[in-house]
């Protein structure tokens, strides 16, 4: 196995349409877990997100592209309510049984979530203050152009993808690390196939500048991490 390469020929067992539902139940609740711990959205709401909605002066709209289980944008909406600001949250995850995991978490104030993709949305011209994505970009090879356009297409601020920076120290890190919270879940082997599937900052900035150029910048807010930053067109 090498890491110097992007892997993008190699699946994860929960893109399968049938892979077992029970587990990949299991999994998309436990993100709630793993993404506290590395994903770094606790750093980037505080310096990106809730200063963009906070100077709207007005109640702002933010979407999550490819929710899942939901388990960001409940972050995210309980930390705007602490903070005093009035946002309406969508989460849209394409996958049935991602959105019934998502769902299944009962009503939340001020979050929805839908079964649907960004081009539908893009059809029935949304628009939101702030177009977010986490653990999405490693995903989706070819179609990476046409998601970062809908995204800019879909907001009137900014558009934050955040997603994990590829390299040999994260993978040994995760696989030690991950152990404790892998029973049940497929956790271990779809997080060490989306290290080797994920990009480097210069590889990333690099495709998007093909796809756009000159829309998005790429941060590193966090410890193997990656920000894709652009604005909006809406």
């Amino acid at each position: 196995m090498s890491l110097a390469v992007r892997d993008d020929d190699l699946a994860e067992l929960m893109d399968d349409p049938a892979c077992d539902e029970v587990t990949l139940a299991a999994t998309l609740r436990r993100f709630g877990t793993v993404n506290r711990l590395v994903s770094g959205w606790g750093t980037v709401y505080r310096t990106r997100l809730r200063p963009n909605l906070a100077r709207l002066g007005r109640p702002a709209r933010v979407l999550d592209i490819g929710s899942g289980g939901g388990d960001l944008i409940a972050r995210l909406a309980a930390a705007a309510h602490r903070d005093g600001l009035d946002v309406a949250w969508t989460g849209i995850d394409p996958d049935p049984r991602a959105h019934a995991v998502a769902t299944a978490r009962g009503p939340l104030p001020g979050v929805t979530f839908r079964c649907a993709d960004s081009a539908a949305l893009v059809e029935e011209h949304e628009a939101y203050d702030a177009v977010l994505s986490n653990h999405v970009l490693h995903h989706l090879g070819d179609a990476l152009p046409a998601f970062a356009d809908e995204s800019l297409a879909l907001s009137r601020g900014i558009v934050l993808h955040s997603d994990i920076a590829r390299s040999r120290r994260a993978y040994a890190l995760y696989a030690v690390g991950i152990t404790p919270f892998a029973p049940g879940t497929f956790l271990r082997t779809d997080g060490l196939r989306s290290i080797r599937r994920s990009y480097t900052r210069p590889e990333l900035a690099a495709a998007l500048q093909r796809a756009q150029p000159d829309a998005w910048r790429v941060d590193t807010p966090a410890p193997f991490r990656l920000l894709a930053v652009g604005r909006g067109r809406a």
